[in-house]
C-alpha cells in the first residue's frame, strides 16, 4: 500500500520541469477566495533578446484535471514561448479548501482562471494569450475566449488563439428530465460514491477505471500514468466539478453548465481542434458539431496558413487580432482520451501545436525562427563555436560486434551550414532512429527538424561536468531499453531499410564525457560488456572517449565499488 501511494502521490511524482517551475498561491474571485493553487510558470529563456514579448501559452486541465498531464507537451512548449498551467482547486497539488459547490462551476473556474492569467501576463505590453484545453477545459477555453460572455477581467481581448485537445462541444442534447435525473444521482452520499471508485478501481493499472480512458490494449506505460491521475483526482472535488457541468433548462433554453455551441460559434480568432480516433467520451464528432457551429455562424472562414518560410533575417509580424482560422485533425489509433500524455501520441501532438501557432498566431513562435535570429544576433549559440566545429559530428557505431546499438554526437546547430537538422536528417535519417539529447539547456536547434523526417527526439537533461548520479544511470537504461523495444516495432511498421543497422543517437554538447558514461554504463549492464572493454568501444567509436578524469574514476567506483556492496 505504501509503494502504491508512492507511486502515485501527486507531490513525490512531479516532474522535476514542474516543480521547480511552480508555487501554491492564493487567488481571490468575485465570490471566492481559493487558496494553495498550485501554478506553473516558465518564462522563455531568452525572453529579454527576442522582440516583443511572445504569447503566452496556457494550458488547461479538463474534468478533475492537472498540470502533470500536459508535463509531455510543456517540455516541448516550453522551447518556444512562456508557458502557464494550473491545478485545479483540490486536484493534482493544489489544496482543497474551498467546499461551496458554486465554487467549481465551469463559470467559477473560468474566472479563477482569468485571474491567475492576468497575474502573469505582461499587460504593459499588450502580450497575447494562447489557450490550449483539454476535454472540459476546451469550453473553458472557447468561454474565456469569447468577447460576448461577462468577463471580470480583460484577458478575452488579448487572446491571439485556441487549441482544443480531444475537445467538447457543450452538454449535449438531453430533455429537462435526463438532466434533472443526472443532478438526482448527486444526491448520493459521498461515502458510497467512494466506496464504488475503489470498487471500480480494483486492479491498479488494469481496472475498469483505467480502461475506460485508455483501452484495455494500451501499454503499461500509459496505464499507470492513467491509474495515477485517477487516484490523485479527489471524490468531492470530482462530484463537484461534474455536478458544475449540468444545465439547468428553463423555457427550453439551458442555463449554466458546461459552455456550448453558441459559445464556439462565437470566436473569431485562430482555433485548431485535435480529436483523437479511438477517443470515446469525446469522439471525433464533437469536432464536427464545433466546426458546423462555426460555418453556421459566419462567412469569415479562413483557409488553412501554410508553415512560416523564415530564415531569421526578418521579423514575423505579430498581431494583436490574428484572422480567424478553424483547423482540425483526427489522430490515428491508438490515439484515444489520454492523448495528450500517451507515448504513443504525445510528441506528434507536440510538433502540431507548434506548427499551428507559429503559422497561424505569429512566426515568431517558430523555434526554428528564434534559434536562427538569435544565432544571428549572437545571443544563442553553442558554446565555443571553433572548438565545436573541430569535433567530428557523429562517431561510429557502438554496441556488441554485428549489433550497433548507439552512435555519440556532438548537439546540433540550427544555424549551421554542415550539422543542422536538415543536413543531418539528409545524411544520417536511414540510420539513426532517435536521438536522445542529455544536454540539460534548450538545444540550440529545433527538434521538430527531427520529428518531421521521422526521427524521434527524446530529452534526458544531465548537468554538465558532473557524471550522472545512479539514478540518472539507471533511468537512462531503461528509456534506452524502451526506444530499442520501440524501434523493432517501428522496423517493421515502417518497413526500414537495414535495420539492424538502425541505432540511437546520444549527445551532450561536444558528445565525449557525459555521453561517452551513460553509453559505457549501457554496455556494461545490457550487453555484457567488461568496464575496461566497453571505455575502449567507446572510445575506439569516438576518438578520445570519455576524456575527464572524474568521469573514468566514478565509472571504477561504480562497477568496481559499488557493485561490490550491493
Amino acid at each position: 500500500m505504501a509503494n502504491d501511494s508512492c507511486r502515485t502521490d501527486a507531490h513525490q511524482t512531479d516532474p522535476p520541469l514542474l516543480k521547480e517551475n511552480s508555487g501554491f498561491y492564493a487567488f481571490k474571485t468575485s465570490r471566492f477566495h481559493y487558496q494553495g493553487i498550485r501554478v506553473f510558470f516558465r518564462q522563455h529563456v531568452k525572453a529579454k533578446q527576442l522582440p516583443a514579448p511572445l504569447p503566452l501559452l496556457v494550458c488547461i486541465p479538463g474534468l478533475g484535471g492537472s498540470v502533470a498531464q500536459f508535463h509531455p507537451l510543456l517540455s516541448s512548449l516550453v522551447d518556444l514561448a512562456p508557458c502557464l498551467a494550473v491545478d485545479w482547486p483540490g486536484c493534482g497539488r493544489s489544496d482543497y479548501t474551498v467546499a461551496s459547490w458554486e465554487a467549481y462551476t465551469p463559470q467559477a473556474l473560468s474566472e479563477l482562471l482569468e485571474a491567475v492569467i492576468d497575474a502573469y501576463r505582461d499587460s504593459d505590453a499588450g502580450q497575447g494569450v494562447v489557450l490550449i484545453g483539454h476535454s472540459m477545459g476546451t469550453c473553458l477555453a472557447a468561454s474565456m475566449a469569447n468577447l460576448h460572455v461577462k468577463h471580470t477581467t480583460t484577458v478575452a481581448r488579448h487572446v491571439v488563439g485556441l487549441v482544443a485537445i480531444c475537445p467538447l462541444s457543450g452538454p449535449g442534447d438531453k430533455s429537462k428530465y435526463e438532466w434533472a435525473l443526472l443532478r438526482a444521482l448527486f444526491w448520493i452520499p459521498e461515502c458510497i460514491v467512494s466506496l464504488w471508485r475503489a470498487w471500480d478501481g480494483i486492479g491498479g493499472p488494469q481496472s475498469a477505471s483505467v480502461a475506460r480512458f485508455v483501452g484495455q490494449d494500451a501499454d503499461a506505460e500509459l496505464k499507470m500514468l492513467q491509474y495515477r491521475f485517477n487516484q490523485q483526482s479527489r471524490t468531492p472535488v470530482w462530484r463537484r466539478m461534474a455536478y458544475g457541468l449540468i444545465p439547468w433548462l428553463g423555457h427550453g433554453n439551458a442555463v449554466g453548465g458546461v459552455p456550448g455551441l453558441d459559445i464556439w460559434a462565437g470566436l473569431s480568432i485562430p482555433i485548431y481542434l485535435i480529436a483523437g480516433q479511438d477517443d470515446h467520451l469525446t469522439p471525433p464528432s464533437e469536432t464536427d458539431k464545433i466546426v458546423q457551429a462555426i460555418k453556421s455562424a459566419s462567412s469569415d472562414w479562413g483557409a488553412e496558413a501554410p508553415p512560416p518560410d523564415l530564415d531569421g533575417t526578418e521579423v514575423p509580424p505579430q498581431l494583436q487580432h490574428a484572422p480567424k482560422v478553424v483547423q482540425t485533425i483526427v489522430m490515428p489509433s491508438p490515439a484515444n482520451h489520454a492523448l495528450l500524455y500517451m507515448p504513443q501520441s504525445a510528441r506528434a501532438l507536440a510538433g502540431l501545436i507548434s506548427d499551428f501557432v507559429a503559422a497561424n498566431v505569429t512566426g515568431r513562435l517558430s523555434l526554428a525562427w528564434q534559434l536562427q535570429y538569435l544565432s544571428r544576433e549572437g545571443k544563442w549559440d553553442v558554446k565555443n563555436l571553433g572548438k565545436w566545429r573541430s569535433v567530428k559530428p557523429v562517431s561510429d557505431s557502438i554496441g556488441p560486434k554485428g549489433k550497433p546499438i548507439f552512435r555519440a554526437m556532438k548537439t546540433l546547430r540550427e544555424a549551421d551550414e554542415v550539422h543542422c537538422p536538415k543536413i543531418f536528417v539528409e545524411k544520417w535519417g536511414a540510420l539513426i532512429k532517435d536521438v536522445i539529447d542529455i544536454s540539460k539547456d534548450q538545444p540550440v536547434y529545433d527538434p521538430r527538424g527531427l520529428e518531421r523526417s521521422g526521427i524521434h527526439y527524446h530529452k534526458f537533461p544531465t548537468v554538465s561536468k558532473v557524471p550522472p548520479p545512479a539514478h540518472e544511470v539507471e533511468a537512462f537504461v531503461r528509456r534506452v531499453d524502451g526506444l530499442r523495444e520501440a524501434q523493432h516495432v517501428r522496423a517493421r511498421q515502417e518497413n526500414w531499410q537495414g535495420a539492424h543497422e538502425c541505432v540511437i543517437g546520444v549527445h551532450c554538447h561536444y558528445g565525449f564525457n557525459r555521453t561517452g558514461y551513460l553509453i559505457v554504463c549501457y554496455l556494461v549492464e545490457r550487453c555484457g560488456f567488461g568496464l575496461a572493454d566497453a571505455i575502449d568501444t567507446f572510445a575506439q567509436a569516438r576518438p578520445n572517449g570519455i576524456r575527464h578524469s572524474h568521469f573514468l574514476d566514478r565509472l571504477y567506483v561504480r562497477y568496481n565499488i559499488d557493485a561490490v556492496r550491493t
